[in-house]
This record gives C-alpha cells, sequence and structure tokens, in this order.
C-alpha cells in the first residue's frame, strides 16, 4: 500500500557509477599544474620548457619557459626567461620575458626586463632596461617572424637575371624570356 513499484525505485548502482565518472573528470580538469625543481648540485644545458612551476637552484645555460619560475639564492640562469611569475633570488644573465616580476634582495639580473609588473626589494642589483607593457609574454615579437618561400627568378641564355615572373617556375619564365626576345641562333635546329 505505501510502497513503492519496482518501475521507480532508483538505480542505484547507475547513479554511483555516473557520480564516479564525475567525480573523476573534476579531479581530472582540476589537478594542479606540476612542479619541477633543477637542484643546486645540478648544471642544464639548453632548452627548458614546462606548464607548471619550476624552481632553479642550480646553474641553466639556456631559455627557460614555464608559468611560474622561482629562481632560488645561489642559483645561476644565463638565458631569456619566459614566464607568466617569476621571482629572483639568484644570478639572471638574459632578457626577462614576464608578466610578474620580483627581484629579491639578494637577486642579480644582467639584462632587459619586459613586464607588466616588476617589484624590487632593497640592495637588489638590476643593471638593465626595464619595460612596462601589456601582456608581455602574448606580445608578437616573442614568436618567430615566418620567413616567406623563395621566390624563383629566371636567368636567360646570356646569364643575366630577369627578375622574378609571378605564377611562373624557372622553366616557364626562362621560355617566356627567350620567346620576348626571339629566337636565339642556337633554337634554329641543323639542316
Amino acid at each position: 500500500m505505501f510502497g513503492k513499484s519496482k518501475d521507480t525505485a532508483p538505480d542505484y548502482k547507475q547513479d554511483s557509477a555516473s557520480a564516479q565518472e564525475v567525480k573523476r573528470s573534476a579531479v581530472a580538469s582540476s589537478a594542479p599544474e606540476g612542479t619541477s625543481s633543477i637542484s643546486s648540485g645540478l648544471s642544464i644545458i639548453g632548452k627548458i620548457v614546462g606548464q607548471g612551476t619550476l624552481g632553479i637552484f642550480g646553474h641553466v645555460e639556456g631559455e627557460v619557459h614555464a608559468s611560474t619560475v622561482q629562481i632560488g639564492n645561489g642559483a645561476q640562469v644565463e638565458g631569456n626567461i619566459v614566464a607568466e611569475e617569476l621571482t629572483i633570488a639568484g644570478r639572471v644573465k638574459g632578457t626577462i620575458h614576464a608578466n610578474r616580476v620580483k627581484l629579491n634582495s639578494t637577486a642579480v639580473v644582467e639584462g632587459d626586463i619586459y613586464h607588466r609588473s616588476l617589484a624590487i626589494e632593497e640592495n637588489a642589483q638590476f643593471e638593465g632596461m626595464s619595460r612596462r607593457q601589456e601582456n608581455v609574454i602574448d606580445t608578437p615579437s616573442l614568436i618567430p617572424a615566418k620567413r616567406g618561400q623563395a621566390q624563383p627568378i629566371s636567368i636567360d641564355v646570356n646569364g643575366q637575371g630577369g627578375g622574378a615572373h609571378e605564377g611562373l617556375n624557372p622553366s616557364q619564365a626562362a621560355t617566356l624570356d627567350r620567346n620576348r626576345r626571339g629566337k636565339s641562333a642556337s633554337d634554329v635546329p641543323n639542316p
């Protein structure tokens, strides 16, 4: 009389399975960015690219690209740095492109800093140019310029350049040059 019918009873197995799937997708989408560290006894030569936080306590020669870069006291970086947020307590020699830059009191920076905000603590050493920009790491100057494709040029039979003929390959352009000048002696068949 007061009981539920079999058709309207909730399917707990299906509900718990879909709840677990929602939990898994929520955990995957909210997973924290990775944290990497270069210890004080380590030297790296080359380009470092990452999405998360990078702590540098050793020596790096090369470019560094990461979301957040922290250069510890005693660490050295020789190369350009691109980051959303950069904190320096060690030595940097190179160009810096970061939205937020902080130079701690032990920082020694030799190079230009392009930033949205810059904080320099007392006793920090900075030799270079500082330039404020909006969206520093999104500027087109950081993207390598695309090089145009080489344009074919025609060389006539006398070895003189005739310039580029748009839309023609080199053999078509050479034929066009010969036809324009008239047939040369080499084009006449032997009897």
